[in-house]
């Protein structure tokens, strides 16, 4: 075969193959979730209400700081560089208790991940409150799983119209409203909502309101479970978390199968029946559109409407709840193993027990005992121990604070007595919302005084200086020695600050500078 031969023959392979190629990007598929009920539906529920109502009324919530700070419970107050939360107050040189905070809900992830799996994104990721909200709004105008399949395969009336414009107004409204919540937390809740509603707002709320509506109603009402599934890096490192004793959604196939519709006629026939009907409940309540039934997916975000699905099926048909249930690696391998023997094995959520005895003592236990690991007990450790040192360092930080910066040119003047005389720049910082008075004070530098311009007092070893509440108070400070008491070129010494009333001080170690060869 010749070389051009050869050349034309793998071209032709190749756009065959370019053919037979699978996309890059599958097309979203539609789907409906069908109205769950059973416990884990109402805890979703009431998940939903608490952090909505958190995220919704926090701004509007009070807190007293007196005349001199912000009444706002929960301020970040950008223009003043302060972050308010209740009665604690973060300066930005402090931002390393933010940090610590980050650090600590990374270590909880961590802690939650690997006892019960993915619960963060079942229950408390905004992603799947919008969601659900959005969800439960679409059934609310739509009508459920049944109705919503028909109308969106229907043509396009006058009905389908009206229906779908009130459904995406409301989408609107919520997208709104949240885009509008979170302009509150950074600046005063009510008085920013009367210049928001009056348009003297200032362009950048308008602008961030814009882009979290904008957000809000395109990831909560249109792309959905595809940002869980697409966008979101939780899923693909949250493996690392899970071992064999992490709770997971499960459903036990040694119960479940070989599933039948027509469990009866099976029987009669001498065929092997499990309790799985095939009835596909738990795949119509999956807000993720994924059957739990094919095992572990990436999809799943343990949300575990499939065992209230489940297990109301198993209700009606007089059998035992838990073909689909909270369970770990661990219990369904023991259980496969057991059912294999021809055992009997009753799971209940976030419970393993035998039924009527039938498994070896030590195999019934609760899962609680299994939180408690090596592995959690580190991340359990790890995150304590972040949090006390938080806690100490937030109960023993200073709200007093002195820096000094030396005058560089010229560094001394040499006066007509003979004396010599240094310049600083003395920065007091008063960390609380409050005025008070500071004293500064030498200490060391035998024979020295300061004088503080712009106040009107003789030169003193000491000086008292009103500071502004949360402010910082800048004082052009002259340092002056007696030619006789120098000791040197360079003497260290102290500004001592100090508050009489809360008995907080600080202090700095500056430099006094004289010419060479003073003694």
């Amino acid at each position: 075969m010749s070389d051009a031969s050869a050349i034309e023959r793998l071209d032709v392979e190749a756009v065959n193959s370019a053919r037979t190629r699978q996309p890059l990007y599958a097309a979203r598929k539609k789907i409906f979730p069908k109205k769950a009920e059973g416990t884990f539906r109402r805890f979703k529920w009431i998940v939903m209400l608490i952090t909505l109502g958190i995220y919704y009324v926090t701004p509007w919530l009070r807190w007293d700081r007196g005349p001199y700070a912000p009444d706002q419970a929960v301020l970040v107050d950008l223009a003043n560089r302060r972050f308010y939360f209740f009665f604690v107050e973060i300066w930005p040189q402090e931002f390393y208790f933010v940090a610590g905070l980050l650090v600590m809900a990374g270590f909880g992830l961590f802690l939650v991940t690997s006892s019960v799996g993915r619960a963060w994104c079942g229950y408390t990721c905004p992603q799947t409150v919008w969601v659900d909200l959005f969800i439960a709004v679409e059934r609310f105008v739509e009508g459920d799983r049944n109705a919503r399949i028909k109308l969106d395969s229907g043509p396009w009336t006058l009905r389908k119209v009206g229906l779908r414009v009130a459904k995406h107004a409301i989408w609107v409204a919520i997208a709104i409203a949240t885009g509008g919540a979170w302009i509150f937390y950074f600046a005063d809740a009510p008085t920013l909502l009367t210049s928001f509603v009056t348009g003297t707002a200032a362009p950048v709320a308008y602008i961030t309101v814009a882009i979290l509506t904008a957000t809000t109603y395109t990831f909560g009402g249109i792309m959905r479970e595809q940002v869980c599934t697409y966008m979101c890096p939780w899923p693909r490192i949250q493996a690392a978390m899970l071992d064999e004793h992490s709770l997971t959604v499960t459903y036990n196939d040694w119960r479940g199968e070989p599933r039948s519709r027509h469990a009866k006629k099976a029987i009669a026939a001498g065929q092997a029946v499990g309790d799985c009907v095939d009835c596909n409940a738990c795949v119509a309540v999956c807000p993720m559109g994924i059957d739990i039934r094919d095992g572990q997916q990436l999809e799943c975000i343990t949300c575990a409407l499939c065992i209230d699905a489940c297990d109301s099926v198993m209700d009606k048909l007089g059998r035992e709840r838990g073909l689909i249930s909270y369970a770990t690696l661990a219990d369904y391998r023991q259980n496969l193993a057991f059912a294999t023997a021809g055992g009997t094995v009753s799971v209940q959520p976030a419970l393993v027990r035998p039924a009527g005895g039938a498994l070896a003592d030590g195999i019934a236990h609760f899962h609680l005992r299994k939180i408690f690991r090596p592995r959690t007990l580190v991340y359990f450790a790890a995150w304590s121990l972040v949090g006390l040192l938080l806690l100490y360092g937030l109960l023993s930080r200073d709200r007093l604070q002195v820096n000094v910066l030396h005058d560089r040119n010229p560094q001394f003047v040499v006066l007509s007595d003979g004396s010599i005389r240094n310049g600083y720049t003395v920065k007091l910082l008063n960390m609380i919302p409050e005025p008070r008075t500071i004293i500064v004070t030498l200490q060391g530098l035998r024979g020295a005084e300061m004088s503080v311009v712009g106040i009107d007092q003789p030169a003193d070893r000491s000086v008292a200086i009103q500071a502004e509440p949360d402010r910082l108070k800048t004082l052009k400070v002259y340092v002056t020695q007696p030619a006789s008491e120098i000791a040197g070129p360079m003497q260290s010494f102290n500004f001592v600050v100090e508050d009489k009333s809360s008995f907080e001080t600080d202090t700095y170690t500056a430099t006094f500078e004289a010419p060479e060869g003073s003694r």
